[in-house]
């Protein structure tokens, strides 16, 4: 019963979804996603990543909900797997990867995972935490760059793409998300999660986590770049055209 009213509770606040791509279109572009502005704000957050008490607490916690819901729709796709490494030959792209608190246990399963992230700090965070822990040193690979810069180089690389709490940060959502696409291979998967834009996630995910609570730093977020499930489902299916 816990379970069910948190799912519920977090489906007012977050939109998760993942979606499959028979085959993408060629498409380059010179236009950044990257806001300058995001880019100062997470620079001050950097070295917060792995503090699980902290600014990025709720992450930390979304992990026991993402980290399953990514497993179990990549498994649909896969005819065998090794136990205890269900995603064991898959290839990931995580976008935004921040500290890796996402990449890391993507990696744990068996995944060849990349972490992008543009603010430099966020991936020497990363890289550091990873060398506590030998089994990802093969598996984890983290670069400091946009999605866009390295686009044309990993077309049709990954059978998986992983943009989790990021859409929200972009400065160009149509540009971001046809990145996502072109670098997925036919039939890949694409997940998404972010803050749903609603008026209880303004509420909740604004007054009350930033301006009440401290929970998160104070312009952390921006509600009106939050994104509805309908607006990222128009993006993406007119992507595939």
């Amino acid at each position: 019963m816990w379970l069910k009213s948190f799912r519920m509770t977090f489906a007012c606040l977050n939109t998760m979804r993942s979606y499959r791509y028979p085959w993408t279109r060629p498409y380059s572009t010179s236009r950044t996603t990257v806001d300058s502005r995001e880019v100062k704000t997470f620079l001050t957050l950097a070295h917060r990543w792995w503090d699980e008490q902290g600014a990025y607490a709720p992450l930390h916690s979304m992990n026991d909900l993402r980290v399953p819901f990514i497993r179990d729709n990549l498994l649909k796709t896969i005819a065998n797997h090794q136990p205890g490494k269900p995603l064991f030959g898959m290839k990931i792209l995580d976008v935004g990867c921040g500290g890796g608190l996402l990449t890391e246990p993507l990696g744990r399963l068996g995944a060849s995972v990349i972490g992008i992230d543009p603010v430099d700090e966020n991936i020497k965070t990363a890289q550091h935490h990873k060398s506590f822990d030998p089994v990802l040193d093969k598996r984890v690979e983290y670069r400091a760059c946009s999605l866009e810069e390295i686009v044309e180089e990993t077309a049709e690389t990954f059978d998986a793409v992983v943009a989790s709490e990021v859409v929200e940060h972009v400065l160009d959502l149509e540009t971001f998300i046809q990145c996502c696409c072109q670098v997925l291979k036919p039939g890949g998967s694409l997940f998404i999660t972010t803050i749903n834009k609603t008026q209880l996630s303004y509420a909740l995910g604004i007054v009350f986590s930033e301006q009440i609570a401290g929970i998160v730093p104070k312009g952390t977020h921006t509600w009106e770049k939050f994104v509805s499930p309908e607006k990222l489902e128009s993006i993406l299916e007119s992507s595939k055209h």
